[in-house]
């Protein structure tokens, strides 16, 4: 499955960032080992289910450490037996956008 996912606490730090909260979630996903990408919106990830929702699972409680309150948006692609998406999906659309 590949997981989109936004994650940030309720609250910001005194100059309004939300950077480091973000950065101690990217930090979790980076270390699953699982393949992964982090651009300016969302973060995706590839895995299997219980693979993918545990990691979610800890880089929500990664960002609760900095506030009460966790705010998180996910959009998941369930496709049993395919794997590489995360670079395939978009190597077709560069292919269609090519001929």
């Amino acid at each position: 499955m590949l997981v989109a996912f936004s994650i940030a606490p309720s609250t910001s730090d005194e100059t309004g960032s939300v950077a480091e909260a973000v950065a101690a979630a990217v930090r979790v996903v980076r270390e699953s080992g699982l393949p992964n990408e982090t651009n300016a919106m969302f973060t995706n990830v590839e895995g299997e289910w219980d693979e993918v929702m545990a990691v979610l699972k800890q880089a929500v409680d990664a960002v609760a450490a900095y506030s009460s309150r966790v705010s998180l948006v996910l959009k998941a692609d369930i496709r049993p037996g395919f794997t590489g998406q995360l670079t395939a999906k978009v190597e077709r659309v560069e292919r269609a956008l090519g001929e």
